[in-house]
């Protein structure tokens, strides 16, 4: 298995528009895991695009359970089922993930019957292990280790920044967060930041378009951070590859990949790229490990 990040569903927010992005999803295939990081709508469809087998999922991890970052879990999971999941799937997120997955199985009851009766499927009720987390480590398995960082993103208190390492390779996802220099000492020397990321001019003419007025307005000043803000965090980290994603907003026109880049680079001078549905990314070789004996 090549290993490799995808960016599946690059914008910021629930809202769909034609020919724009889709909502937040990644794939990262490290170590022989296909992990999914986040499942915003349109996650089963970008998965599919990037070439993965639906029924090759076995793991997911949940940042936090705003819509644009969790909406199509069950979606995600039942589509998988359909085309031919039989092995078990781990689910991590926050508190309340559990609810999100029980509540979408009691809505999809009639169908999943249906289906293990009349079409001799196993019963994904048993397939899907979710586990909500807090901060800390989640994760450790065959050399695959995995962390998350609580961030600030009110009024959310239940989101995390997840690392993910192995063989030396360090992936880091912010999550949604406002400018947090924590977030710089948990990606210290990462191989890629992924990095949520808004851009100023952008921010009034988002709030006229959608009508919520200082309301929003106020929570994305609160809750988000300026992509130069996002150029700190990735210098101050020392991180070998920056990108930004969950682009708010990411189909202005007016604001174009360079522009996304100017005030990245007010800060940061590294490795930069600016998110994409589809963007692919090959990841760094194995580093070989120091003999501790």
């Amino acid at each position: 298995m090549s290993e490799r990040l995808v960016i599946l569903g690059s914008k910021g927010g629930p809202a769909i528009r034609p020919g724009g992005p889709s909502p937040t999803a990644s794939l990262l295939e490290i170590g022989g895991r296909r992990i999914v990081i986040d499942c915003g709508l349109g996650v089963a469809r970008g998965l599919v695009e990037a070439g993965m087998a639906l029924p090759a999922l076995d793991l997911v991890l949940i940042t936090h359970l705003h819509s644009d970052h969790v909406l199509e879990l069950g979606p995600l999971l039942h589509t998988a089922w359909t085309a031919g999941l039989k092995t078990p799937v781990q689910i991590f997120g926050p508190v309340g993930t559990r609810a999100v997955w029980d509540g979408f199985v009691t809505s999809l009851a009639y169908d999943i019957n249906l289906r293990i009766d009349d079409e001799g499927r196993p019963d994904i009720r048993h397939l899907v292990q979710i586990e909500e987390f807090g901060e800390g480590e989640l994760f450790d398995e065959d050399g695959l280790t995995i962390e998350a960082l609580r961030v600030d993103h009110p009024p959310v208190v239940e989101c995390f920044a997840i690392k993910i390492s192995h063989q030396g390779r360090t992936i880091v996802f912010s999550a949604d967060t406002a400018y947090f220099p924590p977030l710089a000492g948990f990606s210290a020397g990462a191989d890629i930041l992924v990095h949520e990321a808004m851009h100023p001019d952008g921010v009034d003419r988002l709030v006229a378009r959608t009508g919520n007025g200082d309301r929003l307005k106020a929570h994305l000043l609160a809750s988000h951070t300026m992509a130069a803000d996002v150029g700190r965090i990735a210098r101050d980290a020392g991180v070998g590859h920056l990108v930004l994603n969950h682009l708010v907003p990411a189909d202005d026109s007016e604001i174009t990949e360079v522009h996304w880049e100017n005030e990245a680079r007010s800060h940061w001078t590294g490795n930069l790229t600016v998110g994409r549905d589809g963007l692919e990314l090959a990841l760094p070789p194995p580093k070989p490990q120091r003999n501790t004996v």
